[in-house]
């Protein structure tokens, strides 16, 4: 079976991805997280570094579980809005920047 490529969008949203739960590790080690959430230390560096843009899901809600993230969370931070889409457009202009923490 020959997978499709990935969209540029799509690895953009991948690498979106592995920096939020990198930033979300903290300190702490790849291989505690990893452990913690039932994956292998290098599954968890590939997609923190974008070489696996398109982990399975199970996967990425066991990594939001270890760090404490809500899917909803990951969700609002790594989707991409449709470029030029009216909602992406009107968001732009009247968004205020939030911070949104972490780690609790």
């Amino acid at each position: 079976m020959v997978r499709t490529p990935l969209t540029p969008e799509e690895r953009l949203r991948g690498e979106r991805l592995g920096r939020l739960l990198r930033e979300a590790r903290g300190e702490r080690s790849m291989v505690a997280v990893a452990a913690s959430a039932g994956i292998s230390a290098e599954t968890l560096r590939k997609i923190e570094t974008g070489r696996a843009p398109t982990p399975a899901f199970f996967t990425v809600a066991a990594l939001a579980g270890a760090l404490g993230l809500s899917m909803d969370e990951l969700l609002g931070r790594c989707a991409l809005e449709p470029a030029g889409s009216v909602e992406s457009i009107e968001s732009e202009a009247s968004a205020e920047p939030t911070v949104v923490p972490l780690i609790a």
